[in-house]
């Protein structure tokens, strides 16, 4: 592209602007009134309590108004609501041929709620399915009524017995229960321990916030301290990583002279060719040999590389230093991203609870089931008219009963289109709030750079008139930037669903190009993110379309590649070391805390039931709150550099076309505003 050209207009952000890329803006519009008409379809349809409440065999749900008995569900062939749990062994013969007064009644219980003849005939009875073979001793989990396993001096028993009846005349091993009661013992297990995790949280919230807040504190601290130390962070950095590889080389020599004279270390490495153990490797002088080059070779290329873009790093430094100035006059900038996280809460809140609705929106199916040939089986039916239907006297065994969840009408075929819509604009709404804070930030910092007295020529509220610029003009072009990324994304998770369903499968063709593709949408992914803050900065500052700002930022980049990289790695380097510092700080303090290590408020550490609960929750929240920080502060390092960039393709220092860059870049390069004094 062509270098940028003198504007004596141009004063910084442009307040006179249009509306850009309305097509986009209609279609963002649009698809968010569809949006809504989705969620509200689908909470008309949708039913939440299917994910939460067990339901019988005839799709009834259990523990609600109107169904016939409260919670839990027994877990019996034919699934039944009851109001607790069986407690003893027992068979339905033996019920109804038992001497013992309330012992068919008691087992009354367990059958369905129209069983009311108890004098009719067992086989009849377990042939209609009215009650079950046999009931065991169970305990209720998860509104559900599982096998009461239990281990006594090794020995697994249900109840106080290690062997029950089937209702069969068959004697049968607990142990055939025990796979089963597996997983509840998983559910319970886990239960447990949300509990005792609850009990840690209640009596060590208020310390966690205070945490959290030393977090916020020190990542303030750092930030401001960038202004003072970015040069010597960044040189002793570079330092340390030449003494590394000097010590790499200095350990490869010692090792291949050490080596000088033994058995075998004098077998090269063809000769030896590929050995799955990689051990073997390290006995032979030629592998260390090997790696002293390799080591000798990258020490010699940074260098080079420090030689020759030096003045590069000084310039990556000082922006970093601008960047901290700029946030300090912009303080209002590091609480912005508390309002577009909120945005995004809204976002994943309101797509959680449609995706929800719209997987229980499903009807209940009944189908018929019979024990002998019937040439309705398998047939959807209708429990109210089933009894009056043909089936019942072409198939006198026949039932209706409860299958799954589904649905033959044409909101129930569409329901797949309707979740990949609602990710869709998932994506596109999550990347149109993080584009509105990006866009946001870049025209309060570009306003920073662009005043020729700073902060004197500042606007009153550069943000909050940033913000409005973003949302009157430029929605369209927010829009269009986060629909582009939002496809891709949406293309990476179908990948992603079609190599999980490709596990199992053989066909490696298929996983080789799965994986070429994941990798490809991967890089591209990044690319475009990578597009798209650039094009957002040149938005807030020019006010142009999407493609007209992506296309002079990429030009703009490309005309400084090796400053772009340069200062890429530097600020990569000072925001990794800043929240492995923050965060590493942060959590050694939780911990000695929490463990109660700390002499002088050992008595004020709460008494736990797992620490790890509060000093995770800690560095999670403190990386949170340092990414959060560190954002904004990538975002002001990346605006300053492309204004930086601007400002010496349209000036040259003379008294029409002055520089806007501060003091310290103008002597770093040696620039200087003839006739004017530096602000």
């Amino acid at each position: 592209g062509t270098p940028q050209k003198y504007d004596p207009t141009f004063k910084g952000p442009i307040y006179d602007r249009g509306c850009t890329d309305v097509i986009c803006c209609v279609l963002l519009v649009i698809a968010i009134v569809g949006y809504v008409v989705v969620g509200i379809v689908a909470w008309t349809h949708g039913d939440p309590r299917k994910v939460i409440y067990p339901t019988d065999s005839r799709g009834q749900f259990c523990g609600q108004q109107g169904t016939p008995n409260d919670p839990p569900v027994s877990s019996s062939p034919i699934q039944i609501c009851v109001s607790k749990c069986p407690d003893r062994y027992l068979t339905y013969l033996s019920a109804y041929s038992s001497r013992t007064p309330g012992e068919l009644e008691y087992y009354q219980h367990f059958c369905v709620p129209e069983f009311k003849n108890l004098q009719k005939a067992p086989i009849k009875v377990l042939k209609d399915k009215e009650c079950p073979a046999m009931i065991i001793p169970s305990t209720p989990l998860a509104r559900r009524c599982f096998p009461a396993i239990r281990a006594k001096k090794g020995v697994i028993m249900v109840g106080n017995e290690t062997t029950y009846d089937d209702g069969h005349g068959r004697r049968r091993n607990v142990t055939e229960l025990l796979e089963g009661a597996k997983k509840a013992n998983v559910v319970l297990e886990t239960r447990q321990l949300a509990m005792k995790i609850f009990e840690d949280y209640t009596v060590s919230w208020y310390w966690i916030i205070i945490g959290l807040v030393i977090a916020m504190v020190a990542s303030f601290i750092f930030i401001v301290l960038l202004r003072f130390l970015a040069g010597i962070m960044v040189w002793v950095m570079i330092v340390m990583v030449i003494l590394v590889l000097g010590y790499g080389i200095f350990h490869c020599y010692m090792e291949y002279a050490k080596l000088k004279g033994e058995a075998g270390s004098d077998v090269s490495l063809k000769d030896l060719g590929f050995q799955t153990d990689l051990r073997v490797y390290l006995h032979l002088r030629q592998t260390w040999l090997a790696f002293m080059i390799i080591l000798c070779i990258v020490e010699v290329v940074i260098i080079l590389l420090l030689i020759f873009l030096r003045k590069r790093i000084l310039i990556a430094i000082a922006l970093i230093k601008e960047a901290s100035r700029a946030v300090g006059h912009i303080m209002m900038s590091l609480l912005f991203p508390l309002c577009t996280f909120f945005l995004l809460c809204l976002c994943i809140a309101y797509w959680a609870s449609t995706a929800v609705f719209l997987s229980t929106s499903n009807e209940a199916v009944y189908k018929v089931f019979n024990e002998t040939a019937c040439q309705f089986s398998g047939q959807t039916c209708k429990p109210e008219t089933f009894n009056t239907s043909n089936v019942t006297k072409l198939c006198p065994d026949a039932q209706c009963l409860f299958a799954f969840y589904g649905g033959e009408t044409a909101y129930h075929k569409y329901l797949i289109i309707l979740q990949f819509f609602n990710v869709f604009m998932f994506f596109w709404l999550a990347n149109f709030v993080i584009a509105l804070g990006q866009v946001t930030l870049a025209g309060a910092f570009a306003s920073y750079y662009w005043a020729f007295k700073k902060p004197d020529d500042m606007p009153a509220f550069p943000l909050f008139s940033a913000f409005g610029r973003a949302l009157r003009y430029h929605t369209g072009s927010l829009a269009f930037g986060s629909l582009i990324l939002a496809i891709v994304q949406v293309i990476r998770v179908t990948l992603e669903y079609l190599d999980h369903r490709l596990k199992a499968a053989d066909n490696k063709f298929a996983k080789f190009l799965l994986s070429c593709l994941k990798c490809c949408f991967w890089c591209l992914e990044k690319f475009i993110k990578f597009l798209n803050r650039n094009a957002y900065i040149m938005i807030a500052v020019y006010g142009t379309n999407f493609c007209t700002s992506a296309r002079n930022a990429f030009f703009l980049l490309m005309r400084n590649i090796i400053r772009v990289a340069v200062l890429d790695k530097v600020t990569d380097f000072l925001f990794f070391l800043g929240k492995l510092l923050i965060v590493g700080s942060v959590g050694i303090l939780a911990f000695f805390f929490f463990t109660q290590r700390i002499k002088l408020v050992q008595d004020t550490a709460p008494p736990l039931n797992y620490y790890w609960v509060p000093i995770l929750t800690v560095i999670v929240g403190s990386y949170l709150i340092a990414h959060g920080f560190f954002s904004v502060y990538g975002m002001c390092v990346d605006t300053l550099f492309l204004c930086f960039l601007e400002d010496l393709e349209r000036n040259d220092g003379s008294a029409e076309k002055p520089y806007f860059m501060s003091p310290n870049l103008k002597k770093l390069l040696k620039k200087t505003n003839k006739g004017q004094p530096d602000a």
